[in-house]
């Protein structure tokens, strides 16, 4: 079946995209690899080509790499990390964080929609993690936004699908690839997204918290593809007023 992600102009088959922030650099390669990932997300910081600690020397050949504006506190801040990180080598996409909140990490929906609109005008493929907020992801369309990210749950706390109704609004209402982003903590949280009609899923602490990494790095690629597969195939109806016999039962119970 040829069903492909497109984004940003390019084709991927694997719809889960990793996280690199709470890896140790020997395990990236490996989690990239278990977890099918061609997507991966890196921090400004992490990128040091003339240092022993380089992510870049760690990331397969053909990956595509996603850098985040971690640490941009406003639309500025974004702009000039985004250009930062063009200007190293690590090309023209960006996932835009913008945070104040140093409690629940949320990002400023208003500050995201300025930094999607700067960046996307200065030849960005724009990536916005954003608080589930329907007209916001409808301002970041108009913005100029490649996707649009909600988070599932505030970031790093695998809480799963705790803004649910809020993403389903989401998916039904954007016409553009809707990533599910931050707070989801187990593989079978990543099915029932994709399930809904989410297009990929975005994953870092799950896995780097998890007891053996690989694994369920593992996991959870192939829990991605199980979800897509159940949203391609449409699940059977759901009865809320009486059961259905999932066998004949004609001929020996009736009256």
């Amino acid at each position: 079946m040829n069903d492909l992600l497109h984004l940003g102009g390019k084709e991927f088959t694997s719809r889960l995209i990793l996280g690199s922030g709470k890896f140790s650099l020997d395990l990236i390669t490996a989690v990239i690899e278990e977890g099918c990932g061609e997507i991966i997300t890196l921090a400004l910081r992490r990128a040091n080509p003339d240092g022993a600690e380089d992510i870049l020397s760690h990331i397969p050949e053909g990956v595509t790499l996603l850098p985040n504006t971690s640490g941009a506190r406003n639309a500025e801040e974004a702009v000039r990390i985004a250009e930062l990180s063009r200007a190293m080598g690590c090309g023209n996409w960006v996932k835009v964080e913008v945070i104040n909140d140093s409690r629940w990490l949320l990002p400023d929906n208003a500050e995201t929609v300025r930094a999607t609109k700067m960046l996307a005008e200065r030849g960005f493929v724009v990536l916005p993690y954003m608080f589930p907020d329907l007209d916001t992801a409808k301002a970041l369309v108009d913005a100029g936004a490649a996707a649009v990210m909600p988070l599932a749950a505030p970031i790093g706390t695998n809480r799963g699908l705790v803004h649910k109704a809020e993403i389903a609004e989401i998916i039904a209402n954007i016409d553009l690839p809707i990533i599910v982003d931050a707070g989801i903590g187990k593989p079978s949280q990543a099915a029932e997204a994709m399930e809904m009609g989410a297009d990929a899923i975005m994953c870092n602490t799950a896995i780097a918290t998890a007891g053996d990494v690989r694994m369920m790095a593992r996991a959870f690629g192939l829990a991605t593809q199980a979800g897509r597969l159940a949203y391609l195939a449409k699940p059977g109806r759901v009865l809320t007023d009486k059961a259905s016999a999932s066998s004949p039962l004609t001929g020996f119970l009736e009256d």
